[in-house]
């Protein structure tokens, strides 16, 4: 073929290159040479396929030919990261495949076994997604080929179909039942007794391959999967065969450890009980440390679940026959060194010493995905770059007197003892991600020593975080961590060592706190020492996730500063990737329990660039040999400076924390110094850190304001101007997150101004300043992002952080700037976003409880409709927003109608308090979120609706129907927030004289729902509420006649005498609270009663619970019912206060009112005025007792 045109003439070698009459230089493009051509694979590809397609099965030369034709499509590489333009389409392959099944009979066993190594080069190195048809063409032609095939081919024909099974398990259904049987030939093969080693690795390849499960394929049956998982586990069980090279053994256990992954990555764990469970577990632990040096121990065949940590019992290394020649140490290996914590050999004079394993990079390793790890070229490589760096434990091969072919096998073995303890691992991950994290918390001790470093030390993940010699191994063992930190914060809250413990036994609790620490003294070392940056990456991360998860509360001081310490040089890391791992570890801390004493202190500190590099670009890793390539692996890193030794503040306690001046200039300033991958900016200029760096650092920032706001409270001038900056950025990720910090802001501001801040007046942030910024924001960065309909994340963010202006700044707001705010808000209420929707309506929620707009009827009106519109919506999250915000807004009305008066009343429209009454009825049947506010928000309308309106026939059935739902709510299975809220609104309720309350058809149902809630409800805040509602009626008549009122008393004190059973101990804490209120409503009931009350009431206190009821109100009159908690609890109920003096004061009004009774009526009968006066003479004498008793104290 000829040359393209578009390639240049070869130059005269004639004419000097450097002289004048040279010709220009054209650089050729990376494929220019092959522009317009095929691939020289391709075009074999192409000749061979031709003339396999002509080839019959009934051909004179059909042997020769077929045995030419594969040797030449076996001797191309179409391997695409070796010929990227190969581009040979799968319907080629798989045509070919099937034409060259129907010629090559299985009687033909040599071409039988080309074939079938065809089948695999091809499918591995292409990639091929076969159709159904080929993919049922070369399973029946394997496993025929299996049946009637000798044995010396199986291993090839095996090899073809884990080639070929690759991730189509499922729809192999039909013949895994016969391949998985008792005499399934992958049962054989797979099966520990197999003799051949090779069969075994292959038919457990296989089996992988077809447990594979690749993304958009259905799952494999449960049951066959199980299968699988058996096979696996039984050959990690069993030993390693007498007479077997180490090097295949190795290969056999990758695949199984492959294989075993691909069953764990489906999802949750589905393979039995404990004992499998500890059985998996303990063999991934015993291959975690395969073929590590120094590590002889007797290994459990079963870890159980314990509070206590299991040790493995540890035994003088002796030669065993699954233990490597370049396993054993030179020197003869003493008990007291069997440990992994021994001291290291003295390195060999002139030798360099490192940890990373030989060729450990060159050789293809085991990714840690299951569809990487089970690739179907599972045959060992057959290439090993030499030996360059050792570990200074492990000698090298020109000290030992070997050969320069056992030198490169122990290479080889010490390659694939590495992918042995990384598929280990990557099993192990996927365990920890598929086992519910309560279960996995019993075996933590046997994979994170928790004990003092004093004490023999047991094999763990540190132990390889800090010794093993392979990066990506560690790199494995740190993701297994991180896994198990994730979500463990209530697990670690138990941790606790601020007191010594008892030196009669250990505490869970203190064992616990020991795991802490010793996870930050091995990852501080890690450190330290890590040089591979994308393992460093790791660590830091393991690092963030352990500081998010430790309860550093309940722990002696001192494990950050250390950490903090260390990890400032990083910031400046060349990798981005650590830069911003060390910018999520800063977030991490600041989020976790803030503000924490010890962070405050290192906030404080002076930065630490003031005395050293103004770059901060030289970690340990860029200025010292790691600690490994020291002599002496326990010796302690050098001293830092003096500029970066914690210090406690003195004269810069008054200035803005370092790391916020960090953050600034990563998120403004152009870096000083850019890496090679980072380039230049525009025309050669500085540029700014990359922008995963910039968002980080923003997300620190908010963290910084959030949690530690009085430390940031002097820049607030810079933080603001920073976040509208960002907001002026073209970036829409910089602009989200401008506005995150702008929210956080605004949160931090109205914390100090809440009614409740401790925060002193002269301490605040000044009004002033507060609406100066506001003003600026509003009129710029602000209102565009608002009506950015572009990007709604940024409109939703935008409007939470509009929510968070501090009601008395928008009231010194311009007005302008107000009905700005509210026109663009009730006009993004109507977003065809959901998310929008949601943010704008719970902004008009915060927005309505603000005094400048809160009485004005137009606002209020237009938000009601605006709300109302939202409660209908279709998705859950905008009708949960709306039910709060209109109950917000009702909160609004009965306010008015203390602070204006019955002219806000009459100004809202009738129609409008309708709809909404009626909105909230339909809302109270929703989901639970949606209904915890809209029976709140019931409960202020009944308590906003004026006389007039009662009486209109069009208000009565909508009334009954609110009054209903809220009687269903409190008496529902809903949860206890929605059932408390349903209390506090039937009590609200209560309030409204024009309800007629004793007469109402409804009464005695709302009573009676309330009776049982305080009698039988487990939440004891629900019965702290229903007995707060039976008590506000303010008459007798509320409380309808005198069966009603007595089941009312009875209900009370029923619960008054049982007021300290439950089941839930947290529960005990609301009792003290709970009594109080039940005491009160019962005086309540006395201040109320009536002549015709008397005789239930009298054998109530007769009878054995009135003696309880005496010893409860003594204590309530006495306030010796509560100590320092019961009153913060009784804060929180917002109930009323009464003092002592107060209490007797009360009681002592109703004993005059009680002896002042007389007879109802005339027309009384004898019998029922003596009973009368029997009980009324049994309550005075009771209340006179009462009252004796508390004057007396």
């Amino acid at each position: 073929m000829a040359a393209p045109a578009a390639h240049p003439r070869p130059r005269d070698m004639s004419v000097s290159p450097l002289s004048a009459e040279a010709p220009p230089f054209v650089p050729h493009g990376a494929d220019s040479w092959r522009l317009g051509s095929q691939s020289d694979a391709e075009k074999q590809f192409s000749r061979c396929a031709s003339k396999l397609r002509v080839l019959r099965a009934d051909g004179a030369q059909l042997k020769e030919e077929l045995n030419m034709l594969f040797d030449q499509l076996l001797s191309e590489n179409y391997n695409r990261a070796f010929e990227p333009s190969v581009s040979i389409r799968p319907e080629d392959v798989c045509g070919l495949l099937k034409h060259a099944s129907r010629l090559v009979p299985h009687s033909q066993e040599h071409l039988v076994i080309k074939f079938c190594q065809l089948v695999h080069h091809l499918l591995n190195q292409l990639k091929v997604i076969m159709d159904e048809q080929t993919l049922d063409v070369l399973v029946k032609y394997t496993t025929g080929a299996l049946r009637v095939c000798s044995a010396w081919t199986h291993s090839d024909i095996l090899l073809a179909l884990s080639a070929t099974v690759y991730g189509n398990g499922p729809q192999c259904y039909q013949l895994l039942g016969e391949w998985l049987g008792e005499d399934g030939l992958l049962q054989l093969y797979g099966s520990p007794s197999q003799p051949s080693i090779e069969l075994r690795r292959v038919a457990l390849t296989c089996l992988a391959n077809i447990c594979l499960r690749i993304p958009g394929q259905p799952p494999l049956d449960d049951h066959l999967k199980s299968l699988c998982f058996g096979i696996f586990l039984k050959t990690l069980q069993s030993p390693m065969p007498p007479d077997t090279d180490e090097l295949f053994y190795c290969l056999v256990i990758q695949a199984a450890l492959r294989g075993l992954q691909c069953c764990l990555s489906a999802g949750k764990w589905r393979f039995g009980g404990g004992e499998e469970l500890g059985s998996t577990l303990a063999n991934l632990k015993r291959f975690m440390f395969q073929g590590t040096p120094g590590v002889s121990v007797e290994w459990p065949a079963m870890l159980y679940p314990a509070p206590l940590p299991q040790y493995e019992c540890q035994v003088t290394p002796k030669p065993l026959e699954s233990t490597s020649i370049s396993d054993k140490p030179k020197d003869a290996a003493e008990p007291s060194k069997a440990s992994v914590n021994k001291k290291k050999k003295p390195r060999a004079k002139g030798k360099k010493m490192s940890r990373e394993c030989d060729g450990e990079e060159d050789g293809k390793e085991a990714e840690s995905s299951p569809q990487k790890a089970t690739q179907r070229n599972a045959e060992p490589s057959s290439e090993s770059s030499a030996p360059s760096f050792h570990p200074s434990w492990k000698r090298t091969s020109s000290d030992t007197e070997v050969s320069d072919s056992e030198g490169n096998a122990h290479s080889k073995l010490r390659i694939n003892h590495g992918r042995v303890r990384q598929a280990a691992l990557n099993c192990l991950l996927a365990l920890v991600k598929g086992v519910e994290k309560r279960t996995l918390y019993g075996y933590w001790s046997s994979f994170i020593p928790d004990s003092p470093v004093s004490r023999p030390a047991a094999l763990s993940l540190l132990t390889i975080i800090l010794k093993d010699p392979s990066p990506k191994v560690r790199a494995c063992a740190l993701q297994v961590l991180s896994a198990m930190l994730d979500g463990s914060r209530q697990f670690l809250a138990m941790a606790e060592d601020t007191a010594p413990p008892p030196t009669s036994y250990t505490p869970f609790s203190f064992l616990l706190a020991t795991a802490v620490r010793e996870l930050h003294r091995s990852l501080n070392l890690a450190l330290l020492a890590e040089t591979s940056p994308q393992t460093l990456t790791q660590v830091i991360k393991c690092l963030a996730y352990l500081v998010a998860n430790a309860p550093y509360q309940r722990l002696r001081p001192g494990l950050l500063s250390p950490l903090w310490k260390q990890i400032r040089p990083y910031v400046h890391n060349r990798d981005v990737n650590v830069r911003v791992s060390v910018l999520t570890l800063y977030g991490n801390l600041l989020m976790n329990q803030a503000p924490l004493p010890e962070v405050q202190l290192l906030l404080r500190q002076p930065d630490g660039r003031r005395g050293g590099s103004s770059t901060g670009l030289h970690t340990p890793q860029d200025s010292s040999l790691s600690w490994r390539h020291r002599d002496g692996a326990d010796s302690q890193p050098a001293t830092p400076s003096r500029s970066s030794v914690p210090r406690t503040p003195a004269e810069d306690d008054g200035s803005p924390p370092w790391l916020l001046h960090l953050c600034e200039s990563l998120v403004t300033q152009p870096r000083e110094d850019q890496s090679d991958s980072e380039g230049a900016g525009p025309g050669g200029g500085a540029v700014f850190e990359p922008l995963p760096v910039r968002l980080e650092a923003l997300q620190v920032m908010s963290r910084l304001v959030r949690g530690y706001f009085s430390l940031v409270q002097a820049s607030l001038c810079e933080i603001w101007h920073i976040s509208a900056r960002c907001l002026g950025e073209t970036d829409p990720s910089v602009q989200l997150q401008g506005v995150k910090l702008l929210e956080e802001l605004g949160t931090g501001i109205i914390q100090q101004y809440r009614a409740d801040s401790n925060v002193p007046e002269n301490s605040r942030v000044p009004m002033s300043q507060v609406v100066t910024f506001w003003s600026e924001v509003l009129s710029g960065p602000l209102n565009s992002a608002l009506q950015n309909e572009q990007n709604p994340k940024l409109q939703m963010s935008t409007c939470d952080a509009l929510s968070t202006i501090p009601p008395q700044a928008f009231a010194q707001l311009p007005e302008k700037t107000q009905l700005m705010c509210v026109t663009v808000l009730l006009g993004l209420s109507y977003s065809e976003n959901h998310q929008v929707k949601t943010a704008t309506v719970r902004a008009l929620g915060v927005f309505i409880l603000f005094p400048c707009l809160r009485e004005d009827v137009m606002f209020v009106a237009d938000t009601a409709n605006t709300i109302l519109a939202a409660l209908d919506d279709r998705f859950p999250n905008v009708r949960a927003k709306a039910a709060w915000s209109l109950a917000n807004l009702t909160d609004t009305l009965t306010v008015n109608m203390v602070s204006v008066g019955v002219d806000f009343q009459e100004e809202l429209s009738d129609m409008l308090l309708l709809k909404m009454l009626q909105a909230a009825t339909r809302a109270s049947a929703d989901k639970d979120r949606v209904k915890s506010n809209a029976v709140r928000a019931l409960g202020n309308l009944l308590h906003f609706l004026r006389p007039s309106q009662v009486s209109r026939s069009a208000f009565q059935q909508p009334l009954e129907a609110a009054v209903h739902a809220l009687i269903q709510t409190v008496q529902s299975d809903a949860t206890m927030k929605v059932r408390w809220n349903a209390c506090y609104a039937m009590g609200n309720a209560f309030r409204n004289p024009a309800l007629s309350l004793g007469t109402a058809s409804w009464s005695g149902e709302a009573f009676s729902s309330l009776c049982s809630v305080v009698t039988s409800c487990k939440n004891f805040k629900v019965r702290i509420k229903s007995a707060a509602a039976l008590a506000i009626p303010s008459q007798r008549s509320c409380y309808g006649d005198t069966e009603q009122f007595s089941s009312v008393w009875r209900s009370l004190a029923t619960a008054l005498e049982n007021s300290e059973d439950t089941h839930d101990f947290l529960e005990y804490r609301y009792s003290a609270s709970l009594r109080r209120t039940l005491s009160q409503a019962l005086l309540h009931l006395l201040s109320v009663s009536q002549g015709q009350d008397m005789p239930a009431v009298g054998a109530s206190l007769t009878a054995e619970e009135g003696v309880g009821i005496r010893e409860h109100l003594v204590k309530y009159i006495r306030a010796e019912d509560g100590g320092v908690n019961a009153e913060q609890e009784e804060k929180d109920e917002a109930e009323e206060r009464f003092t002592p003096q107060q209490r007797v004061g009360g009681l002592q009004e109703t004993l005059v009112r009680l002896k002042g009774l007389s007879a109802a009526g005339e027309l009384q009968a004898e019998e029922e005025e003596e009973e009368e006066a029997a009980g009324r003479e049994v309550v005075v004498h009771f209340l006179e007792d009462l009252l004796k008793t508390c004057e007396e104290a």
